[in-house]
């Protein structure tokens, strides 16, 4: 898990439960996106919470989620 801090104090990361944030303050915990099934068997990343694209095309669950972390460490993470 990565973790940003930001000049100000405050922090940003893509959410798990491998560190309890609470331990290091006041956790405000908002959705980035929506891993989604696509009606067709597929799945899809919807990352327009944070101004991002729809990802689609994904056979499986775990490739859309997979994809989802992937641009939001690249492009919303470090931002």
């Amino acid at each position: 898990m990565q973790i940003v801090f930001t000049p100000d104090g405050n922090a940003r990361a893509i959410y798990t439960e491998s560190i309890d944030l609470a331990t290091i303050g006041t956790v405000d915990v908002r959705r980035a996106s929506h891993v989604e099934p696509d009606g067709t068997g597929g799945w899809y990343a919807d990352l327009s919470p944070v101004g991002g694209p729809v990802l689609s095309g994904f056979h499986q669950r775990s490739e859309a989620l997979a994809a989802e972390v992937d641009w939001l460490e690249r492009n919303w993470l470090l931002t």
